[in-house]
């Protein structure tokens, strides 16, 4: 049987996946990063991890994956094959599309953005299903974002593109590590959303998720922290569809599992601020933690399809 390898890397944990032709997940497996032994033992264990499951298809369906597919966080050249840089994994310029290649008997690799590669797979065979064009916002501990054009995801000329993220939407607000003051992400990611309610009930083991839950028994400072997100994202998801006209507007990440406690507002406070754009539809994510493994499959069969006529047309 024909299929791919699919690898998610996030900040602490790894998710993989073999997929077949439809994209379907034949086999998933997880295991940590391991990035408290420094940038060196992941990708060493991202290497193993890929040749576990290349060893495992083999075995299971006669024959190992004809490619495989990458998604990681932080700064990736998709041309180059290069994750440029992550933060959270301690890694630069790193040759992640060769050193897989090798390390999987020369089949070829797709590389992505973790962000993106989840945008990919919502809009092909998730919430965005049917869309031409569509963004996909996910709220964790941070905000990015994916701008989907006819069944692809822009990365833009140098790979920033989608990292709505970094919208100024109160300007000379609070510092974002990026350098500029009031980012969008500084007002309305999970991880924002769960520092101002720790600060309005002086308790720092509280969350985001501990704020909704407020909001829908009535607390009146819940319902206070959570407008002023709702109306910040607002305000930066209006920038967004006014320079990108999306139909469908994507909403995942931690934040999202809030439900109608973040939908039903959102909905009315993008409404209100719309004069002459045409308001998208505003969905929910509905691939969950298995966007990133799914995308990552779509990106290998892609670049079989693109070697495919390439071959063809030689």
């Amino acid at each position: 049987m024909r299929h791919v390898i699919a690898l998610d890397v996030g900040g602490t944990g790894m998710k993989a996946a073999l997929a077949g032709t439809s994209g379907e997940l034949l086999h998933q497996a997880r295991r940590p990063t391991g990035r408290e032994r420094g940038p060196d033992a992941v990708i060493d264990g991202i290497l193993d991890f890929a040749a576990e499951l290349r060893a495992y298809g083999e075995e299971r369906f006669g024959e190992p994956a004809v490619a495989a597919g990458v998604a990681v966080p932080g700064i990736v050249d998709e041309q180059r094959g290069i994750a440029a840089y992550a933060a959270n994994l301690g890694w630069r310029d790193v040759p992640l599309r060769r050193l897989l290649s090798e390390r999987l008997g020369g089949i070829p690799v797709a590389l992505g953005h973790d962000v993106r590669t989840g945008g990919l797979a919502e809009g092909r065979i998730g919430a965005g299903r049917g869309a031409d064009r569509y963004l996909f916002v996910a709220l964790g501990t941070g905000i990015a974002g994916a701008i989907g054009v006819d069944g692809r995801v822009e990365s833009g000329a140098h790979g920033f593109a989608g990292e709505i993220g970094h919208i100024v939407v109160r300007p000379g607000g609070a510092p974002c590590p990026c350098g500029q003051h009031g980012c969008l992400e500084r007002f309305a990611s999970a991880a924002a959303v769960s520092e101002a309610w720790a600060a309005a009930v002086g308790d720092p083991e509280v969350d985001a998720a501990d704020c909704a839950k407020a909001v829908t028994s009535g607390d009146p400072n819940a319902v206070r922290v959570w407008q002023n997100a709702v109306d910040a994202l607002a305000d930066g998801l209006v920038t967004a569809l006014t320079l990108l006209d999306p139909r469908t507007l994507i909403i995942g990440g931690g934040l999202a599992e809030a439900g109608e406690t973040l939908f039903t507002p959102l909905r009315d406070a993008v409404r209100s601020r719309v004069t002459f754009q045409k308001l998208p539809s505003i969905v929910p994510a509905a691939l969950g933690d298995t966007a990133g493994c799914l995308g990552a499959g779509l990106l290998a069969w892609d670049l079989l399809d693109q070697t495919d006529r390439t071959e063809e047309s030689a």
